[in-house]
This record gives structure tokens, sequence and C-alpha cells, in this order.
């Protein structure tokens, strides 16, 4: 019995093969529902295509990067817009600047715009000292981290995306204090800073 109501749900889960309009529905509601790349939006609609297939009624293959690059016409993607709306949030969340080129590289953003939105040096101290506070790094945790420990909180720092000196510096702060006025010591370099 248990076997046969699988049976069913997988009948009932096959979905039909995709046409332009599927095809096209499919990217827009994508669009609609998440902040997206052109390439994270070919990469899903290749991955649709694979899943579910093409209709044999159809003449012709299906043109997926015309249909992103009239999507991205329309401003339905924005690249730099979500380039620099994704390095914001990793920032936020404490990587540092080779993690978010790493995560924008696979979401198939151009070093060059990478290169745009690459984050200031007053950006990169505040995601150390958000990291470090959220993990408890340094002045920020329980007690003095012992040199194993230390070591540890570097490597995760590094990890992180941040430099060695930034995650030094970050770790061996003496206090809390010491640790923030080191973060906000080139603030004047952010274009309207809200810290």
């Amino acid at each position: 019995m248990a076997g046969n109501r699988q049976e069913c749900k997988q009948q009932r889960r096959a979905k039909k093969p995709l046409d332009p309009a599927r095809l096209r529905d499919l990217a827009l509601s994508y669009v609609a529902r998440y902040a997206t790349s052109s390439a994270k939006l070919e990469r899903y609609l290749a991955r649709k295509l694979r899943e579910r297939g093409w209709d044999e009624n159809e003449q012709a293959r299906p043109d997926i990067q015309g249909l992103v690059s009239r999507y991205a016409e329309l401003g339905y993607i924005d690249d730099e817009g979500f380039a620099r709306s994704k390095s914001a949030s990793l920032m936020r969340r404490g990587y540092g600047k080779r993690r978010v080129e790493q995560v924008l590289g696979q979401d198939g953003i151009s070093p060059l715009m990478r290169e745009d939105v690459a984050p200031a040096e007053a950006e990169l101290r505040h995601a150390a000292l958000a990291l470090a506070k959220k993990r408890r790094f340094g002045p920020f945790g329980r007690e003095a981290p012992d040199p194993a420990r230390r070591e540890k909180q570097v490597a995760a720092m590094l990890r992180a995306g941040h430099d060695l000196d930034s995650a030094r510096k970050m770790v061996d702060a003496q206090s809390e204090t010491a640790a923030e006025e080191w973060a906000h010591e080139l603030d004047e370099e952010i274009p309207d800073a809200d810290w």
C-alpha cells in the first residue's frame, strides 16, 4: 500500500515538458521572487530544461541566453545592483574581500564589475569587526585565547576572506574598545557610512 502511494505521488509530480511560454513563465517567476544575476538565471533555466525536457512539438530549441538578455534589457535583472547588494550583505555578515569576490564570481559577475563593487579598506575593517563580534574572537571572547585558540581564530578569519594583517589586528586587540577604534579609524573613507 505504501509503495502504491509513492508511485502516485511521483506520477502527480511529473511536470510537463517546457515550451517557450512555460520557459518565459519560469524565468519571470524566478526574477520576481529572487534577486539574481544574468548567469544565475541562465543556470536556473538550463537546469529546469534538463529536468523537464523540451516539448517535442516545438521546432526550435530554446534561446535561454536571448531570454536572459531580454530580461536584462527590461530591467528585470541588474547584475551591478545584484553585485552591490550581495557584496554589502556579505560584508555585514563579516566576510572579507576574497570571500566576497569568490561568491560574486560564482554568481557570474564579471571581474571588472567585481572590481567596481569591491569594498573600501574601511568597509573591510568593519567586516572584520563584525566577524570577531559574531564569533567571539580576540577581545570579544570570554577569556583571552591561548596560542592554539588564537591560531584557530586567525585561520577562521582568513577562511572568511580577510587578509592576514586584519585578522591578526582583530584577534590580538587588547580590548573591545581597541578593536572598535581600529575598525573605525578610516570611517571618513566610506561614503554615507551609517555604522
